[in-house]
């Protein structure tokens, strides 16, 4: 391997790979939203809140495209468009008849509390682990 490929591997392999982390969220984030789509239909739209997601799916993008352009975006932008879903399960988990008052019972029927954070987290993951050097 030269070129590209090697000063990529070389630049995750420091630690420098802020920018394509950044675009693979922008990626991941449109796809991400069409699953949301079809998880939600299949519940119907049962809640116009279900809705928010889909259409709050492109800001992951843009979120995703500004960090890979600039290190404030990455910084500031990003962290709050990777935690809006899970916001969004967090409040429809609160608005289910007794709420937080009956969280065993509503984190199990109500919205899935870490769907969102594992839908966007595994993917990177997967990623990122795929060209990381292993441990001694």
């Amino acid at each position: 391997m030269s070129g590209p490929v090697t000063r990529l591997l070389d630049n995750v392999r420091n630690g420098r790979f802020q920018r394509s982390l950044a675009l693979v969220t922008a990626g991941g984030s449109v796809v991400t939203a069409a699953e949301i789509y079809l998880e939600h239909d299949r519940a119907g739209f049962g809640n116009r809140m279900m809705w928010w997601p889909v259409v709050l799916g492109p800001v992951g993008a843009v979120a995703g495209v500004a960090g890979a352009c600039s290190e404030r975006a990455a910084h500031t932008l990003l962290p709050v468009a990777s935690l809006q879903g899970t916001y969004l399960h967090v409040r429809g988990i609160a608005h289910k008849p007794g709420g937080w008052a009956m969280a065993r019972y509503n984190i199990e029927m109500g919205p899935p509390l870490f769907a969102p954070l594992l839908m966007s987290m595994v993917g990177g993951m997967g990623l990122v682990a795929a060209v990381l050097r292993r441990e001694a």
